[in-house]
């Protein structure tokens, strides 16, 4: 195209936050001859006013082309279209005015985002604002300066059903879960039955779908076959629970998420860029979510972070890492012991290897052993 994407341009400090933009035709169209895009940190859960909207809104139809975008895929707000002579004065307003600060942009941490958490959403298993808003200001430096070998993506869901989809597009996703029993009502169990209270929360009223049938809409639809009914009464087997949702979506006034709550995290998810599109890998069931989150800090980010920059090849990101590494290499980097649940299908799948410390009394490696059982 006309376009030439990147180069260096930017505001004095900070490494990240603008993407440069020329046209190679200024002579012929002068008013488009920089078109930079700038990234705005967005609001925890795209809270706003009114008012700071319409200040967002002149401010860009003053300094810029009066073009936005709310928000990217990264959560940001996008600002379309500006000069270079104007980036400073832009920056001096969003951080001085506006107490907003530049998103992330480049081979470093992008904009956290979450949803909308304990503000509105009684299933939030922890608070996403507070938490995406600790991880923004306590890694500002790997958010404005960009260190690492490609972009990297917290993203924060308050429970399974996952709203900003961080299992899809996070590098490191924290959905919520809980460890004990999903919470219980049998009453309204049966108010679902005799169909006194719609199911879905009466979003599938428009149409007329019949008399609700917990057989056929919860109980066999559950994936991991844990429940069933006895006696009248709705019976949940929570050691085989896989925390879908699905059934508390169905029947939310008759089942909640338990009550001791903390987050599963998950790595290496992204869209298809060097290898095709990867769902993120659970790879710790359970951690507790309480604030400062030095635990999460200290023994998950910091230490995939330092084997990351080590390891990774320019624009590689982490799954792409634990791709080609393996999963063993990542599990040894954050300490966590092998499960049977890592390994996808046994002996076609080969994730876990023993090494020669692992094996009481060791092994020996024959090459010529193997290689006369084994031929070429």
């Amino acid at each position: 195209t006309h376009w030439k994407h990147g180069g260096i341009v930017g505001v004095f400090g900070y490494g990240g936050g603008v993407i440069g933009r020329y046209s190679d035709l200024q002579d012929q169209f002068p008013s488009i001859a920089h078109f930079h895009t700038v990234r705005v940190n967005q609001p925890g859960s795209y809270f706003y006013n009114t008012d700071y909207l319409r200040t967002l809104c002149d401010l860009w139809e003053y300094r810029g082309s009066g073009m936005m975008n709310l928000h990217g895929s990264t959560g940001d707000i996008i600002f379309l279209g500006t000069f270079t002579d104007q980036l400073e004065p832009i920056f001096f307003e969003l951080t001085h005015v506006l107490q907003q600060d530049l998103g992330g942009s480049g081979s470093n941490l992008r904009t956290p985002s979450c949803c909308i958490g304990k503000a509105r959403c009684e299933w939030s298993c922890y608070d996403t604002q507070d938490m995406c808003y600790e991880m923004t200001t306590h890694y500002q430096d790997e958010l404005h300066r960009p260190q690492f070998p490609y972009k990297f993506k917290f993203k924060f869901d308050g429970c399974p059903n996952c709203c900003v989809a961080s299992i899809a597009r996070a590098d490191m996703s924290f959905i919520g879960t809980w460890k004990d029993d999903i919470r219980m009502d049998q009453k309204a169990v049966k108010a679902y039955i005799g169909g006194e209270i719609k199911p879905n929360a009466g979003a599938h009223s428009g149409k007329d779908w019949g008399k609700f049938d917990i057989e056929k809409e919860v109980i066999g639809l559950c994936p991991t076959g844990c429940m069933w009914m006895e006696g009248g009464k709705l019976m949940i087997d929570n050691r085989e629970c896989n925390r879908c949702m699905h059934c508390i979506n169905v029947m939310p006034q008759a089942l909640w998420p338990g009550k001791d709550t903390g987050v599963s995290i998950l790595l290496g998810a992204k869209a298809p860029i060097l290898e095709g599109a990867q769902m993120s890998l659970l790879t710790v069931p359970f951690m507790k979510a309480e604030p400062p989150y030095d635990n999460i800090k200290e023994k998950v980010i910091e230490p995939v972070w330092e084997w990351w920059m080590e390891e990774g090849k320019n624009r590689e990101r982490l799954g792409e890492l634990i791709q080609r590494q393996g999963i063993r290499r990542l599990l040894e980097i954050l300490k966590i012991p092998a499960m049977p649940q890592v390994v996808r299908e046994p002996r076609s799948n080969p994730y876990i290897f023993w090494k020669e410390e692992d094996v009481p009394g060791g092994f020996k490696r024959d090459i010529k052993d193997y290689r006369s059982r084994h031929k070429r």
